[in-house]
């Protein structure tokens, strides 16, 4: 009864905020668009607590600098994106190209300032990714990016992706979550209960790819495992890699 009371909010919410966010997306400048949807992601949280049940413990909040800088962030959930929008201002993202090809998301993932690139990759898609970072960096915004690119169950990870290295500028900032233990993915089944997300100390600048990719994911994974383990009451374990199969559209264990 608590999944489909949140999926009736959940819809309602994301309908009209759309709309809205569509609307004000002629306006001139960002502010009032992201007042919009800093609006619509206060209100799912609320709507989470309300009707699923599951509220959000975000911590390190502290941790958080002045000025640009980066979020790469484990991707448990669709409720992820809602805690980063609530909680951190002057936002943008990084996305792959299929959302640009919905006319109504269309206008508003260019005035946000959404980083699209190509979900296929390559030398052209990392020059442009590095680009359009450079641009949200000299206007003081802050980049959200999931460096694994696909949602992942408790217990599993993917590869991290290089592309957040060419996003790597003044300094990263790690968030671990432990959010799947309780809104799995994008399942319809919620489960009540206290979830935990965390920003972790901010990886320094001066690193080489390889060592800020090793730095990235240790942090990332190692915090993750503790706050599911936290969850569940289980022993911690060491996330499963898995594969993504392009054809089958799932993950394959490794």
């Amino acid at each position: 009864m608590r999944s489909f009371a949140f999926a009736l909010a959940y819809w309602w919410l994301s309908i009209f905020y759309t709309t809205s966010a569509a609307i004000v997306a002629v306006i001139p400048g960002r502010r009032v668009l992201s007042d919009v949807i800093r609006l619509y992601t206060r209100r799912m949280l609320w709507a989470m607590r309300a009707f699923a049940g599951i509220k959000v413990d975000v911590r390190g909040k502290e941790r958080l600098p002045d000025g640009a800088f980066i979020i790469g962030a484990k991707h448990h959930s669709w409720g992820d994106g809602f805690v980063m929008f609530a909680n951190v201002d002057n936002l943008s993202f990084v996305t792959g190209d299929h959302l640009e090809k919905i006319p109504l998301l269309r206008g508003i993932l260019k005035k946000l300032g959404a980083i699209v690139v190509d979900s296929c990759g390559g030398p052209e898609a990392r020059k442009a990714l590095s680009d359009s970072a450079a641009q949200a960096h000299a206007e003081g915004r802050r980049i959200l990016i999931y460096p694994e690119g696909h949602l992942c169950a408790p217990g599993e990870r993917y590869r991290y992706r290089l592309g957040i290295f060419y996003l790597y500028r003044d300094f990263e900032l790690p968030v671990a979550t432990n959010l799947s233990c309780f809104w799995r993915k994008q399942d319809f089944k919620k489960t009540p209960g206290t979830a935990t997300v965390e920003f972790l100390d901010p990886i320094p600048t001066g690193l080489g790819k390889d060592e800020f990719m090793t730095a990235l994911e240790t942090a990332c994974e190692t915090r993750t495992n503790e706050l599911i383990a936290m969850a569940t009451g289980q022993p911690v374990r060491e996330a499963v890699l898995v594969q993504w199969d392009e054809k089958r559209k799932a993950p394959v264990p490794t």
